[in-house]
Order: C-alpha cells, then sequence, then structure tokens
C-alpha cells in the first residue's frame, strides 16, 4: 500500500523536476550560444577596422596597419585572459578592481562563454588606438602598448563600471552609472588612449607645413573603407544586442536603437559638411556612422527609438567637429578615431542618462553620467600618456623618418602589398 502511494506521487512531482531541470538547461545552453554568436559579431569588427585603417593609409603602410590589428587582437586576448579579466571581473571588495579569476581554466561551462565575449570587446578597445597612430609607429613598440592596455587600463576602468561577475561591484556601478555596452567602458577609453598616442607620438612627416598649414594625406583604397564601415556596422549589432549576455526579448529594440542611430549619425555628419560648406567626402560620412554606433552604445538598451535617432544625429555632427578641432590643433589622427570613439563616446554616455526612458532628464542621473565620463579620462589619459612616454624612452614609439617615407611595410615588415606598384622601394631597400 506504502510502496504504491510512494510510485504515485513520484509519478506526479518527478517528471516537473525532469522537465524543469531541462529548461534551465536548454535557457543555459541558448545563452551560451547567443554569446558565442555575438561574440564571434564583434570578432569580425576586427577585420572591419582592418580594413577602414589601411585604406585610410597610405599604400606603403597598408601591410603594416593589418598587422597591428592581426596581432594586437590575439596578443591583447592572451593578455586579457591572463590579466585583465580577473582584474575587470574578478571578485571586486574594494570596487577598484577584481581580485580572482585570473588565467581562467576551471570554470563554468557559461563562465567560458561570458569570457569569451568579454575578450573580443577588450580586443576592439585596443585596436581603436592603431588606426589613430598609422604609418608611423613602431610595430614592437606598438605590440607592447597593446599588451599594457588588454592587462591594466582597460580593465581597470571596465571594473569600476561592469564588475564583479563574481562577487561585489564596481564603485561607478554602486553609483548607478549606466554605460550599457560600453560607449565609454570601451570606445572612449580606447578614444583616450589614441589621443595619447598621437600626442606622444607627434604627427606624420608632411601632415604639417612650418607655417601651421595642415597638408592632407590622402588614404590609397576609399573602397577599402567603405567596406570596413559596412563590416563594423554589421558586427555592432553583436556589440549592442550581445550585451544582454542573455537571449531577451529586448534584443530587437537594441539592434532597431543600433541602426537607427548609426543611420542617424551619417545624416548628422552630411548636414553638418553642408552647414559648413564642405564637400560631402565619404570618409567623413563613414565616420558619422560609426559616430552614431558609438553614440547609442551606451542606451541602446533603455532609449526609445526617436531618442536614438537624436543621439545618433548629434554623435555625426560631433565626429564632424571634432576632426576640424584636431587639426586645428595640430593632432594627426589618421582614421579619426579620436572625434568617432572619444568625443562620440562621451556624447552617448551623457545621452544615456538624459534619454534614460524610465526617468527622462533626471539630473541626478545625468551627474552620475558626468562622474563616470571624467573618471574615464582622469584614468585613462593619464595612464595611457605614461605609457607611451615610457615606450618611446626605452624602444622608442616612433619608426625613424627614413623607414616612414620608404613605408611601415617595408621597413618593418620587409613585405609590401603592391609589389607591382612600388618597385623603387625594393629597390631603394636593397642599396
Amino acid at each position: 500500500m506504502h510502496s504504491n502511494f510512494i510510485l504515485f506521487v513520484l509519478f506526479l512531482f518527478i517528471p516537473d523536476f525532469v522537465f524543469a531541470a531541462e529548461d534551465s538547461l536548454s535557457l543555459a545552453a541558448g545563452d551560451s550560444a547567443w554569446m558565442i554568436l555575438a561574440g564571434a559579431l564583434v570578432f569580425f569588427m576586427q577585420a572591419g577596422f582592418a580594413l577602414l585603417e589601411s585604406g585610410s593609409s597610405r599604400a606603403k603602410n597598408s601591410v603594416n596597419v593589418i598587422m597591428k590589428n592581426f596581432v594586437d587582437a590575439c596578443f591583447g586576448s592572451l593578455a586579457f585572459w591572463f590579466v585583465g579579466y580577473g582584474i575587470m571581473f574578478g571578485i571586486n571588495k574594494s570596487g577598484w578592481f577584481g581580485e580572482s579569476h585570473f588565467a581562467v581554466s576551471n570554470g563554468e561551462p557559461l563562465e567560458y562563454s561570458f569570457i569569451f565575449f568579454q575578450t573580443m570587446f577588450a580586443a576592439t578597445a585596443v585596436t581603436i588606438a592603431s588606426g589613430a597612430m598609422a604609418e608611423r609607429t613602431r610595430y614592437s613598440a606598438y605590440l607592447i602598448g597593446a599588451i599594457i592596455i588588454c592587462s591594466i587600463i582597460y580593465p581597470v576602468y571596465g571594473s569600476w563600471v561592469w564588475g564583479s561577475y563574481y562577487e561585489g561591484s564596481g564603485w561607478l556601478s554602486e553609483k548607478g552609472f549606466i554605460d550599457f555596452a560600453g560607449s565609454t567602458v570601451v570606445h572612449s577609453v580606447g578614444g583616450w588612449i589614441a589621443l595619447a598616442g598621437i600626442i606622444v607620438l607627434g604627427p606624420r612627416l608632411g601632415r604639417f607645413t612650418q607655417d601651421g598649414k595642415s597638408h592632407n594625406i590622402l588614404g590609397h583604397n576609399l573602397n577599402s573603407i567603405a567596406l570596413g564601415g559596412f563590416i563594423l556596422w554589421l558586427g555592432w549589432y553583436g556589440f549592442n544586442a550581445g550585451s544582454t549576455l542573455t537571449a531577451e526579448d529586448n534584443i530587437g529594440l537594441i539592434a532597431l536603437n543600433t541602426h537607427l542611430a548609426a543611420s542617424a549619425g551619417v545624416a548628422g555628419a552630411i548636414v553638418t559638411m553642408f552647414v559648413l560648406k564642405m564637400k560631402q567626402l565619404m570618409t567623413l560620412s563613414i565616420n558619422g556612422a560609426i559616430g552614431g554606433l558609438v553614440g547609442i552604445t551606451a542606451g541602446c538598451a533603455s532609449m526609445s527609438p526617436l531618442y536614438a535617432i537624436i543621439t545618433g544625429f548629434v554623435a555625426g555632427v560631433i565626429v564632424i567637429i571634432g576632426t576640424i578641432f584636431l587639426e586645428k590643433i595640430k593632432l594627426d589622427d589618421v582614421v579619426g578615431a579620436v572625434p568617432v570613439h572619444a568625443f562620440a563616446g562621451v556624447w552617448g554616455t551623457l545621452a544615456a542618462g538624459i534619454f534614460y526612458q524610465e526617468n527622462m532628464y533626471d539630473a541626478s542621473i545625468i551627474i552620475i553620467q558626468i562622474q563616470g565620463i571624467v573618471a574615464a579620462f582622469v584614468w585613462t589619459f593619464p595612464a595611457s600618456l605614461l605609457m607611451y612616454f615610457i615606450i618611446d624612452k626605452l624602444i622608442g614609439l616612433r619608426i625613424d623618418s627614413i623607414g616612414e617615407q620608404r613605408g611601415l611595410d617595408f621597413s618593418e615588415h620587409y613585405e609590401i602589398a603592391y609589389p607591382e606598384f612600388q618597385k623603387e622601394i625594393l629597390h631603394e631597400g636593397k642599396s
């Protein structure tokens, strides 16, 4: 009698437990697959950066630019796994940095997916400086900087906003700082690093004349720039929507906001060029799109589409004005990384507070956003300036003038991208 009753109870309830466990496993597998897919899209952005940056450079430097993009992602990923991940996402009792989970090798299945996804973000942050510093940076010196950025500079600020994945939280996160996918954590940080790099490096030979006039140095392949822009735009869907970390139902809003902001960024850039009576440059239009993407990254999950459009449009305006400003103060940013990532990232982070859908125009939220923006600059820019200054003094950050004139492809790699049109470089190198 008793045994029959027990069997009856098991028949009623055990299937529910089994199905609940299966549902839980299914959700975890779905979340893991979503992070891997989104992370792969973010990794594909490396190809976009490589095409855009190499196309913006002269032919004699295109191999060097692609090599930097290719290899900094590799060394940066190793450095982030070994040290940076623990600083950024380890147990964070102080609110300033993580103290555990370095070189993770015995994690949970979902944890590995998270590490993979965050590694792609670190690779993006370090690559931003590459384009700004193109055509005159010593290859080995650049890679040393990339390792330090992914090990320390990027993870420390990231821990303030996104740490910890395990226990504790960053001090900016505790305040309620809004940066959903990294307008500041990734893009402004990368932009401030780029600014420090171009200050230490100085401009390319011939970029500015002795009497203060600027001389435009044109990139060699505008088609490559356009293709790179399209790839970055595509990858950004993974960048922003993937930051949910789970397959949630708000992914559609995030993707739509991302797309609308990029489109509005182009509109903002084009309108600004028209108002300033500039030529309608394709390069600046593409930078407008990327500026719009950077701008919406902080608030893509917490804005309505209308305000995503406003955010993107203003970001496009900022990109054009920022590009003009850098030229006025004689800073040579080959691809416009500082206005696109630093300046537009600042605006996007501020806009995330201004247009926060649940409580718009709240002064207390805006003040917290300003604190996070300032903190990013105060930490990242001086640290990067010091890093590049020390690298410059120890091994030299900049290639010598002869190497710069010949091109870094030949000087640094003994390879050239277009041998049919660069025979004189090979001849000079052998003499």
